[in-house]
């Protein structure tokens, strides 16, 4: 078996357990009386789903969010998760500041003999 087939199975399971995943939030939701039926939340017990009409407000609170400590969000409209590009951001910026301080930090003088 060569790396492409290994990669396209590979592939295929994630795609078909995304799909379970997919199927598994619309039946919670249908199986809730129509008046209760919210259109998100999880499936087993931690998968993310939400399938409301996104708005601005929600892609900007999962895409960026630099204050919020979760670097993994909730998909805007869908199964899984999304990546908080605002912390990520915000995280690279904080790295770069320490490395910063600390490499104008004087070198500590050499020993005397």
């Amino acid at each position: 078996m060569g790396k492409s087939q290994g990669r396209s199975g590979l592939s295929r399971l994630i795609g078909m357990a995304a799909m379970a995943a997919a199927v598994a939030a619309v039946t919670k939701e249908l199986r809730r009386p129509a008046s209760e039926r919210t259109w998100h939340g999880e499936v087993a017990g931690f998968v993310p789903y939400d399938f409301r009409a996104p708005t601005i407000d929600r892609v900007k609170e999962r895409l960026w969010s630099p204050d919020d400590p979760r670097v993994f969000q909730p998909q805007v409209f869908g199964v899984g998760w999304t990546v908080n590009l605002g912390r990520l951001i915000s995280l690279a910026q904080e790295r770069l500041a320490e490395s910063a301080s600390t490499s104008k930090t004087p070198p500590p003088p050499p020993p005397t003999v």
